[in-house]
Order: C-alpha cells, then structure tokens, then sequence
C-alpha cells in the first residue's frame, strides 16, 4: 500500500471489528484518522488500541450514535470544524438485528444506520471532499444483498414492508445502489466513490442477532476469518494507487466484482437516491 502521510481519513464504526482494523491500518500508513464512536469512552478505548498497535498514530475520536440523522449532522459539522481536507471517508458503520425496531427519527433502525446515514454523512462532507480532491468514499456493503429479489419502495424508510430476515441484506442493497448513484454525481470532482463485500468475517456485528438464529451464527463465525481480513478490501480502496481512477465498483477480496443484476439497476439507484435525500432532509446539490 502506499504511504498516506498529510492525507486525513475518517472511519465509522470503527471501535471494533474491521472497522478498527481499518482504521489501525491506515494510521500505519502515517495518515491522521478520525474514529467514530458510539460513546467517549469507546472512542478513546478503539484510539488507546490504536496507538498501542502504531505508537506515533495520529488518531482521534468522535462521537455519534449513527442512526439519530441530527448525529450525523453533528458529527459532520464538527469534522468540518476541527479539519480542513478529508481524503478518505469510509463508511463502515453496521448492525443487524432479527428485530424490527424503530429510531427517534421514525426510521426502521438497520436502514437508517447502515444505508441513511452513510448518505447522509457523505452528502453532508462532500464539498470537503471535493476541496480534498484526490478524495476517496469508501462504502462497506456484503454478498447479502444477492438474497433480495425486489425493493419494498413504499415501506423502505420504515421498515413495514421487509421480508422476515431481509432488513439486512437490503440494506447492502441500498449500499451498492448509493455507490453507483454517488459515483455517478462524482463525475469530474476528482472524488471516487466505491462498495465492497469484506467476506463472512469473525465480528461482533451480529451481536444483536437472537434466537436459534443467533446461536447458529456464533457457531459459524468460529471457523471464519478476523478482522485482519475483512478490512484489506477497505484499506485497499482507500489508499492503493491500483483504484486511483476507479469509481461505482463493487469489489471482493480487492478486485472488481459484478453484483447482482438488482444492484446494478440504474433507474433503482436514482430512486433511491430522490427517497434517502427525502429522508435525511438533505436538499438537492446544485
């Protein structure tokens, strides 16, 4: 990978899991890393570990529970404030639950994590990440979303109209969609904007998940892979030169994949990206 020194990076979700690995890897590439935390005390316990891993990291963290829309604009406001570039934004930040549940903002609460507010925050640092140009976003979907056969369009905020287990596979869904439509809007602002799936990796992302299901998936994720692998498509995303010029890819293990044809829908991505900006209140860039 190459050196990443004076370029500032920021990834969500990335207390634990590949989300940190992420983040512990491009402070060792010399980059300055902004780590975003649920609460202070993850936040300065992921650094803490850091730094113990790279002893001269330039990492700090932020708080922001993702799936609260004014959060995220918090947050935005305030890595505005304390930075003048942002050469990397990886949107890392997942959960999945077998439960349906609801936030503040009325949002069925694995699409406003994983797919309202990586548009959000992106929309919301995209004129920072122009100013940064060469910028990279870098979004972490999964294989999940082949499971899904069609888009729930008049529910999809709220969450009414998933099928039973299908809240996160179509929220991977939405992730790749978001990525072809950002990479689309990107064009000639010298910003890239590309997806992956990091592999069925040992994480603590179904921690939510109950039941027989739940213990199924504990069982299972025993005999996969760490974090270490989950997050090379990631790294590789935001700072190899190999994906300089590349941009509304969707990649596993580090090379450019197809997904499903349903990702691929041009018109689905426009659509939904009318519906997310609805949704977030972020009005329509110039």
């Amino acid at each position: 990978m190459t050196m990443m020194s004076g370029k500032t990076c920021l990834v969500t979700g990335a207390t634990s899991g590949i989300g940190q690995e992420t983040a512990a890897r491009l402070a060792g590439l010399d980059a300055t890393v902004i780590v975003v935390a649920r609460n202070q005390a993850r936040g300065t316990a992921a650094c803490e570990e850091i730094r113990r891993r790279v002893p001269d990291a330039q990492v700090e963290a932020l708080t922001a529970d993702l799936s609260v829309m004014a959060q995220v604009r918090r947050l935005a406001e305030e890595v505005q404030a304390r930075h003048e570039r942002l050469d990397v934004l990886v949107n890392n930040a997942g959960v999945i639950s077998t439960r349906r549940r609801t936030t503040a903002d009325g949002f069925e609460t694995t699409f406003a994590t994983n797919h309202l507010s990586p548009f959000l925050l992106t929309g919301l640092l995209r004129g920072l990440l122009e100013r940064s140009a060469p910028a990279r976003v870098v979004t972490v979907s999964s294989a999940a979303h082949k499971s899904v056969r069609a888009i729930p369009w008049d529910d999809l905020p709220t969450g009414a109209g998933a099928a039973s287990g299908q809240t996160y596979p179509l929220s991977k869904l939405l992730n790749i969609l978001f990525t072809t439509e950002l990479a689309r809007r990107l064009e000639g602002a010298g910003v890239t904007a590309n997806c992956l799936h990091p592999g069925f990796i040992r994480t603590a992302l179904g921690r939510d998940v109950t039941g027989l299901m739940g213990a199924l998936v504990r069982v299972a994720l025993r005999f996969q892979p760490g974090p270490e692998t989950g997050a090379e498509t990631s790294v590789y995303l935001a700072s190899s030169p190999d994906v300089a010029e590349v941009t509304g890819g969707y990649f596993v293990k580090c090379r450019l994949t197809e997904p499903s044809a349903l990702a691929r829908d041009a018109q689905a991505a426009a659509r939904l990206w009318t519906l997310s900006q609805e949704c977030a209140g972020l009005a329509p860039a110039p």
